[in-house]
């Protein structure tokens, strides 16, 4: 009995650390992605003069990347089921590393908009096919801190990016944010190479080539309708328009995906409470608080407050060390209080210091500042995990690279739908006030809205079982 537990124990150890060790390596390649969507911003007018167009133009290497990557993301899950989650991953990471070499090397801005659009396309897949790994590769048990590991570079990559752009453009050259993505790049194939192995599903159906074309182009209607909706200037008339359209077309792709036998994207993950309520409803809403926070401190720390952007990101930076700090204890809280406990308190946490901020003043020491920064961090930390997490709890084999594909989708829709209510909010209130740029008055009332949507969703999970994905956190309810 004793060589047996031994045996089991050591089967065990051998399985979490593997389950470790590939979440590590599909995390490197996550950072490498998310960086580099962060950091581009800061470079956009240098990159301006040396292509010879005004800055406002450069503008389109970002929408044609964010375009690229929506057309293709419902494609990745059936591109890893037919052809091997590996195998797509690694190519994803290639095509991205190379497009970011031919983003440095652009010579126009032609050149660069086409690189970008390769980079998008390779980004799109590189998301929800690494998720597919992680979960292939982790028991139920060891779910919590392999989500926790990979979620850390969308907790810091858009804290660090901006900050990073700042310096390297500052005292090197624009080319510098694609190069830096070549050595990454490297490290994460080779990685990839060395640690995943390879795991293909038996019998995958042929392309539901329509569902691919109605899901591509509603995801890429509605994710262009708010973007534009941030820096569009012609009216809102064609953002209406294009918005609903997005919803029109996803709306044929649903109806599709339900009628026909072998659909590019199984919606029954839906049926799951668990997933339903952590990506479509509670956790859509939550995503679009937290999404907002690294958009809006940025602006309050430069317009509201004066700073540069290198004092604005050493602000940030303690923002940073709080999403880093949480990753310690966030398995032994879920373990102890279970998920509905940890998303309800944890998120009324987050969205508080997410309102406090707009209270913020040059003249708050700066030690509150810190502090309030810092809990927002850990707070923001602790709920991205719990939500990526209790997402893929109880979700069968079969229905993994759908559900990841459909995660990916929906993280999209709350990053950008979180940016563009805080501008509408920013842009309402100055407008209200007859100011071409928002204020410190501005930034408060773009806070508090932000904030207030984080409580509705924080109450919302109330809905959830007290024991809703305990075979995943090891939370044990008490029983009367």
């Amino acid at each position: 009995m004793t060589a047996i537990n031994n045996t089991e124990q050591t089967d065990d150890a051998l399985s979490a650390r593997r389950a470790k060790i590939v979440a590590l390596v599909v995390a490197v390649s996550f950072f490498m992605q998310i960086l580099d969507g962060t950091i581009v911003t800061t470079s956009l007018p240098q990159m301006a003069a040396s292509f010879g167009v005004q800055p406002v133009s450069m503008s389109i290497g970002i929408t044609v990347y964010m375009l690229t990557m929506a057309a293709f993301i419902p494609l990745s899950g059936w591109l890893g089921d037919r052809f091997g989650a590996r195998r797509v991953f690694m190519t994803s990471i290639a095509v991205f590393t190379i497009a970011s070499l031919f983003c440095a090397l652009s010579g126009s801005l032609t050149a660069f908009v086409l690189a970008r659009a390769v980079q998008g396309a390779g980004s799109a897949l590189m998301t929800p096919v690494g998720r597919i790994i992680v979960l292939k590769n982790a028991r139920k048990s060891e779910l919590v801190q392999a989500i926790a590991l990979i979620t850390w570079p969308a907790l810091t990559a858009p804290v660090v990016g901006p900050l990073l752009g700042s310096v390297i453009t500052t005292y090197a050259s624009w080319h510098w944010n694609f190069l830096i993505n070549l050595p990454i790049g490297i490290l994460g194939m080779a990685l990839v190479l060395r640690f995943v192995p390879e795991q293909r599903e038996e019998n995958v159906g042929g392309l539901d080539f329509r569902g691919f074309v109605l899901s591509a182009a509603g995801l890429t209607f509605l994710l262009a309708a708010l973007e534009l909706s941030v820096k569009w200037h012609g009216g809102l008339l064609p953002v209406l328009l294009m918005f609903a359209a997005g919803v029109v077309l996803s709306v044929m792709a649903t109806r599709h995906f339900l009628k026909v036998s072998n659909p590019l994207l199984n919606l029954s993950a839906f049926r799951v409470p668990t997933f339903a309520i952590a990506t479509l409803s509670a956790g859509t809403a939550s995503r679009v608080a937290i999404n907002a926070t690294p958009f809006l401190l940025p602006l309050l720390f430069q317009l509201g407050f004066g700073l540069s952007s290198i004092e604005a990101g050493a602000y940030l930076l303690v923002y940073f060390l709080g999403n880093l700090g949480m990753k310690v204890v966030t398995t032994r809280l879920l373990a102890g209080l279970g998920f509905r406990t940890v998303l309800v308190f944890n998120g009324l946490i987050a969205a508080l210091s997410i309102a406090a901020c707009g209270f913020l003043e040059p003249e708050t020491p700066r030690a509150i500042i810190y502090a309030l920064l810092l809990i927002a961090g850990l707070s923001r930390s602790m709920e991205f995990t719990a939500l990526n997490t209790l997402a893929f709890a109880d979700i069968s084999s079969s229905q993994r690279s759908s559900a990841s594909t459909l995660s990916s989708m929906l993280q999209q829709v709350s990053m950008l739908l979180g940016v563009a209510i805080a501008a509408a909010v920013l842009n309402i209130s100055s407008s209200v006030r007859g100011l071409d740029n928002p204020g410190l008055v501005d930034f408060r009332w773009a806070f508090i809205v932000i904030g207030a949507i984080g409580v509705v969703s924080s109450l919302r999970f109330l809905k959830l079982a007290p024991d809703a994905g305990a075979e995943v956190s090891g939370y044990k309810p008490r029983t009367s």
